[in-house]
């Protein structure tokens, strides 16, 4: 039974339809620029320029080291960084704002989202190569196609995506103002905390803060394609409703009744000779009217004369032994005829 809670959404009237953001120039002009900034970084990192001496030398500093009392907070806050938790977390969210606006965009939003920052991000990283400040080799080293999948820092880069998404996706101008600088705060909090952990060099984090921002920027192009996804999807929904409503309602088939099976006779072979004869008196001439009605004969003779059936009388006597009266043999006296001589 449902809550009053859940009976006055349904009584809500649908939310006005939500303007979906588009590519304009001030977007446009954001992407380019920081477009810019990622390719500035990569290069800097091929060819080991200053920013890779300033890695080596906050690796060299050792943050953790420095202020060891923050580890265990800084521990926990960076799981706001990792994929799955705040892709479940944040996908509770707008998967209730899909329900109460009746749309499938915020969820197809954030599915989207996530698939670009794993095919580019993830492109990088296998690409590079680069190690980890734990895991180098060599001081001053940009420490490229090793082996390794830091750069640029996934932590980051999905905090950037994940909770800028929130922002995105607002319906108001002061929510999305809000949003902005939560997600901000989140982001370049999961950056450091990768930092000072020694998860991470700098530039990774700097790479990662542009690539998240590159793909909320670049949102807006594929907005037709989620339109006509979500459009696909609610077709096949009412597609396999109608299947459902017209089944529910379609009659059921009728049955065939299963053929009766007479029980046979105990005596075995009298029943048989008896429906045998039955059968061919039938098909004599004048045996149909027997009776006054056609196939009496038949009927007379469904079951078997008294002489075919099996007796019933036992073999032996049911009278009980008396220990004064003679058994019946053709050897003891003969009792005399009434009426005859009598002996002298």
């Amino acid at each position: 039974m449902r809550t009053d809670i859940f009976a006055r959404l349904d009584r809500e009237p649908e939310p006005p339809k939500i303007e979906t953001p588009r590519m304009s120039r001030h977007r446009i002009a954001l992407f380019g620029g920081t477009l810019a900034f990622y390719l500035a970084i990569v290069v800097a990192v091929l060819v080991s320029s200053w920013l890779v001496a300033l890695d080596w030398k906050v690796m060299l500093f050792r943050p953790y080291q420095q202020w060891p009392d923050l580890h265990a907070f800084l521990d926990y806050y960076v799981v706001l960084g990792q994929r799955g938790p705040t892709a479940v977390m944040v996908a509770s969210w707008l998967g209730w704002r899909s329900w109460r606006q009746h749309t499938l965009r915020p969820l197809l939003t954030l599915g989207a989202s996530l698939l670009l920052l794993n095919l580019t991000v993830g492109a990088v990283k296998l690409g590079l190569g680069r190690l980890g400040p734990h895991y180098a080799t060599q001081i001053g080293s940009a420490e490229l196609y090793a082996g390794g999948d830091i750069f640029p820092s996934g932590h980051t880069a999905n905090a950037v995506v994940t909770w800028g998404i929130l922002a995105y996706l607002a319906t108001t101008p002061r929510a999305r103002r809000y949003l902005s600088a939560l997600s901000a705060f989140v982001s370049l909090g999961v950056g450091l905390t990768t930092v000072y952990i020694g998860t991470h060099w700098l530039s990774d984090v700097l790479l990662g803060w542009a690539a998240g921002l590159l793909i909320l920027l670049a949102l807006p192009w594929f907005e037709p394609l989620i339109t006509r996804a979500e459009t696909l999807i609610l077709s096949v929904r009412e597609q396999w409703r109608a299947r459902r409503r017209l089944r529910a309602s379609a009659p059921p088939a009728p049955v065939e009744p299963e053929p009766v099976l007479l029980p046979q006779s105990l005596s075995g072979g009298a029943a048989a000779g008896g429906a045998q004869e039955a059968a061919s008196r039938a098909r004599e001439p004048g045996a149909g009217t027997a009776g006054g009605h056609p196939g009496a004969a038949v009927r007379a003779r469904a079951h078997p004369v008294r002489s075919e059936r099996t007796p019933l009388t036992p073999a032996v006597s049911r009278r009980p032994p008396h220990a004064d009266r003679l058994p019946r043999s053709g050897a003891g006296p003969s009792r005399p005829v009434a009426g005859g001589p009598v002996a002298p």
